[in-house]
């Protein structure tokens, strides 16, 4: 199954995607929660009365609403950094022997065609394409054998990166140029774990239509499965956290010379049997909340 977040006539709720075509559960199931969140911790209930709305004619087409982020305000954003072998030799690291993890706040998350806000405070706005998948019920300690019945479904996300407030200090501060607002369009849908093998998909990332990251998941140096028993080891995951593991090599930052982003690029990134994500960089509006 493929699940959006959706906003037609001022109303969000949750629908199920086929095609071109939206199947609106707030009309087929009216007690299901509206928003992606509170769906997914009600787990494999909720699941399965979304199942049964399949074959249901449809309420909408993609044209008639807005697909919004994936979720609003996700528990945990948490990323991995050098997951791909050749991302971490062009970003002159050695290969980790352990994930490399850091988090993005909440708040940075964004829709999946909603404009990236580029700030005056940098001159670094690069771009990161990336699988991310959703954990789908609260857990500790999940063995690695034990690790795809925790996931919800993956979807497209984009770690956008500013890249000198992310390279300042000594250590780096990752979170402080990982997390600014509008940097994580996530999206467009969450394919469920039953459709995709999250280790054999193509990555694709476009600038202003040149491609720049062509490389398949089966690259990744620890797959999310080894990601989900390393991390919960440490600490709680809950229902809507999102894993972001990594990007692969070909970032701006990396290019010969540097091409970094600017007012204007629009990032198109897709993965194979889960869709794309496009996002323009925009200047940070005015209205934007200063003090």
């Amino acid at each position: 199954m493929k699940i959006i977040s959706f906003t037609e006539a001022g109303r969000s709720r949750i629908g199920l995607l086929d095609g071109d075509s939206i199947i609106d559960l707030a009309q087929t199931n009216p007690d299901l929660p509206t928003d992606m969140l509170s769906f997914l911790q009600q787990g494999e209930t909720a699941m399965a009365i979304v199942r049964t709305s399949q074959g249901t004619p449809p309420h909408f087409s993609v044209n008639d609403v807005k697909i919004e982020a994936l979720i609003k305000r996700p528990p945990k954003i948490i990323a991995i950094g050098l997951n791909y072998r050749a991302h971490a030799l062009e970003s002159n690291m050695a290969i980790p022997e352990v994930p490399l993890v850091f988090t993005k706040q909440s708040t940075s998350s964004h829709g999946p065609y909603d404009p990236i806000h580029w700030s005056e405070d940098s001159k670094a706005l690069d771009y990161e394409g990336e699988l991310a998948l959703v954990i789908g019920k609260n857990c500790r300690r999940v063995p690695k054998d034990k690790a795809s019945s925790v996931i919800a479904g993956f979807c497209v996300l984009n770690d956008v990166s500013v890249r000198d407030w992310q390279m300042r200090g000594t250590p780096p501060s990752f979170t402080m140029g990982k997390s600014w607002d509008t940097h994580c369009p996530i999206g467009p849908a969450l394919v469920t774990a039953d459709e995709v093998d999250p280790h054999n998909l193509q990555l694709k990332t476009y600038v202003n239509g040149e491609l720049r990251q062509d490389t398949n998941t089966n690259d990744l140096i620890f797959d999310c499965y080894h990601l989900i028993e390393f991390l919960s080891t440490a600490f709680t995951l809950e229902a809507g956290d999102i894993i972001a593991t990594g990007t692969p090599s070909g970032v701006g930052f990396a290019q010969k010379p540097r091409a970094m982003l600017v007012v204007g690029d629009t990032i198109r990134i897709e993965i194979e049997g889960l869709g794309h994500i496009e996002n323009t960089v925009i200047a940070e509006p005015d209205g934007t909340i200063r003090f």
